[in-house]
């Protein structure tokens, strides 16, 4: 599938770029193109990310090169190995192979200190005991410089102190180790940004040995260069840090040439947040369910709603790579998920808000079977069998005591309407409870309309319905997704993005009714229920007897009307 799909990966700036490197007298010339996806294993991976791990892995397979997978593990807060089996995992299920290039940052964190250690003794770093607060203060502004009284601290006591901040002496937020490049700079990531901070806390490989912990902006391109990345592809908030990467690599001793850092704009999409730090909101105050909550954009959620991997890959190329921010309608997602889905579905008869429907014409205790297909687009899938007996089940929206307006459904004296693949009825009543609800619906069939066709050919004015049969129909809980949001951009400054939470983003049925055939299903299976949308079994609740369909997208494709 990777392959099939990357044949139609567009020409786009980025590659413009390799093309040039890779050409005659190019920096690369000669060289397999490298690239890599180093996601920061403290969450688990959405659909922003994404966009960013397509263009790394995209990019390799277009030039027949390699691509590593790398943890950045640099920040251990709120780092665990559940979000690297499970980023490993979404990867995996979108079709990227990373081959035997798997990799940690720490796996180089001795390595970084050497080179800490060397740009200290080159009198490129030095140690500063600037509070948070009084770095803060002594940034300096646009035509004022930054300052620090230990810039010139001699090469000996900050190598000293160093190596005593490695050893655990001092507390947290009392030193950091500090490039030396310009205070005056106006890219301020270039006014002596800090490489080392401390920090105690437990590292989820390297345990307790490390206190001091290397800054991203200088364990990126460190981790690049050993790695042998000849593109390093990031997202542009990282194209002001690119004079640190480049000074960074050009001012230790590593023995390999130096990548190029490539800059696109981040995905964004509407009625989402991407923030990692929100995303975890919603989980740890019980606003989901859980990081695989079919609303959330992450790949697991969006996996268990029944997204596929071909369909968030055409989403990615779609979106296109560009040097400019900006936002995507979440209905562009829905349209290519619906696309994959209307060619490789199974179509199949759920009933989500059932009444009961008895064809007193038809003969108490007789079963028939019809042959209806599981997918017009595909022949070759075949057709199931379908029990048809005297008592079904069909929606309750397709009946009305009294009519409307056009209203071509049932309706007591209404017209012909088709059981889907069956025959034709015409409502002749109804029955109710003693609160006026309607229990059962009455009709009578054509017995010479057998697959829905009368046998005079007479037109059939009423619409088609879909149904189940009674006596084999299974018990099933749907649940119907929306947004999570209902304000289309809750992660703009200033707003609390909780207060946009879409309060009707799940509306769940518990006494739904499906085909028998439903009854193995498994979350793998996509179909399309009949008139309603495209349905997957929920892949944490649904079991054997128990059956649980979450709605994966709706048959109504809101981005096709608006274009």
């Amino acid at each position: 599938m990777a392959e099939e799909l990357n044949a139609s990966m567009g020409q786009n700036f980025i590659h413009d770029l390799i093309d040039e490197d890779l050409a005659q007298g190019g920096q690369y010339e000669g060289m397999t193109v490298h690239t890599r996806f180093p996601p920061e294993p403290n969450g688990y991976l959405h659909i922003g990310h994404c966009k960013a791990l397509t263009i790394d892995f995209g990019t390799a397979e277009k030039y027949g090169g390699l691509c590593n997978l790398r943890m950045d593990d640099t920040n251990p807060a709120k780092e665990d190995t559940e979000y690297v089996d499970a980023i490993q995992d979404d990867i995996h299920w979108l079709g990227f192979d990373w081959g035997d290039r798997f990799y940690y940052a720490s796996d180089y964190f001795e390595k970084m200190y050497e080179y800490a250690e060397e740009l200290i003794q080159k009198g490129l770093a030095y140690v500063c005991q600037l509070s948070p607060e009084e770095f803060k203060a002594n940034r300096g502004s646009i035509g004022v410089p930054a300052t620090s009284p230990y810039r010139d601290r001699p090469v000996e006591e900050s190598l000293d102190l160093f190596r005593r901040m490695r050893a655990g002496e001092f507390a947290e937020g009392s030193m950091t180790l500090r490039a030396k490049i310009d205070l005056a700079s106006g890219n301020f990531n270039m006014r002596d940004p800090v490489l080392y901070r401390i920090n105690f806390a437990h590292h989820h490989r390297q345990g307790d040995k490390w206190c001091i912990y290397p800054m991203y902006d200088f364990a990126h391109p460190i981790e690049d260069a050993l790695e042998g990345i000849t593109h390093s592809l990031c997202s542009l908030e990282f194209q002001d840090h690119r004079p640190l990467y480049d000074w960074v690599v050009s001012n230790i001793s590593i023995p390999y040439h130096k990548p190029r850092q490539i800059e696109f704009s981040r995905l964004g999409i509407d009625h989402t947040v991407m923030s990692k730090r929100k995303l975890r909101a919603l989980v740890e105050e019980g606003r989901v369910s859980g990081w695989d909550d079919p609303r959330m954009p992450t790949l697991c959620g969006m996996r268990r709603r029944g997204y596929t991997p071909r369909s968030i890959r055409d989403f990615c190329e779609r979106v296109g790579v560009t040097k400019s921010d900006n936002t995507i309608e979440y209905a562009l997602l829905e349209h290519c998920l619906r696309e994959d889905l209307n060619e490789s579905a199974r179509r199949v008869m759920a009933v989500l808000r059932p009444v009961k429907l008895a064809i007193v014409n038809y003969p108490e205790g007789q079963s028939e079977t019809f042959e209806v297909e599981n997918n017009p687009n595909r022949p070759e899938d075949g057709t199931r069998a379908v029990t048809f007996s005297k008592h079904l089940y069909v929606e309750a929206e397709d009946f009305l005591p009294e009519p409307v307006p056009k209203y071509k459904r049932l309706y007591p004296g209404g017209p012909e309407c088709r059981l889907k693949g069956a025959y034709l009825i015409r409502c002749m009543g109804y029955e109710t409870d003693e609160d006026g609800n309607v229990t059962e619906i009455l009709a009578e069939y054509d017995p010479d309309s057998r697959g829905g066709n009368p046998a005079d050919g007479r037109k059939v004015k009423g619409a088609t319905i879909h149904w189940v049969d009674a006596a084999t129909a299974l018990d099933a809980e749907v649940r119907l997704y929306d947004n999570l949001f209902s304000d289309p951009d809750p992660d703009a400054a200033g707003k609390d993005f909780l207060a946009c939470l879409n309060p009707n983003s799940l509306e769940v049925l518990t006494g739904a009714k499906v085909e028998a055939g439903l009854a193995a299903a498994q979350p793998s299976d996509r179909f399309q229920f009949l008139r309603q949308g495209y349905f997957c079994a929920d892949s944490r609740d649904s079991k054997p007897g128990k059956l649980v369909f979450n709605r994966s997208v709706s048959l109504k494709d809101s981005f096709k009307a608006q274009r």
